[in-house]
């Protein structure tokens, strides 16, 4: 793992590198990035309606084949998701799109 690997892992995407506290909050439900340039970041999708989950993420980045432009991630179909506070499931990299 490199450098930027380690300072990914763990993190909420959104959060700043250098925020005091990058992680996951208590009370919260993420999911776990997995794959292309956000693997090991967790996403916030506290609140989510099921169907909002089922359709997957386009998120900004600039680690990406396109600078600024977005990574896709989708959950597997028939993928398990945990009920609850904590890591609820996982998105999977798809691609890239400008």
């Amino acid at each position: 793992m490199n450098g930027d690997e380690q300072l990914l892992r763990g993190r909420v995407y959104g959060r700043d590198h250098d925020d005091p506290d990058p992680g996951p909050q208590p009370g919260r439900t993420y999911a776990e990035l997995v794959g292309g340039p956000l693997d090991g970041l967790l996403l916030d999708i506290h609140g989510w309606m099921p169907e909002e989950v089922d359709e997957g993420v386009a998120l900004t980045t600039e680690l990406g084949r396109w600078p600024g432009g977005r990574a896709l991630y989708d959950p597997r179909p028939g993928g398990q998701r945990a009920e609850g506070p904590g890591v609820a499931c996982r998105f999977y990299y798809t691609g890239d799109t400008p």
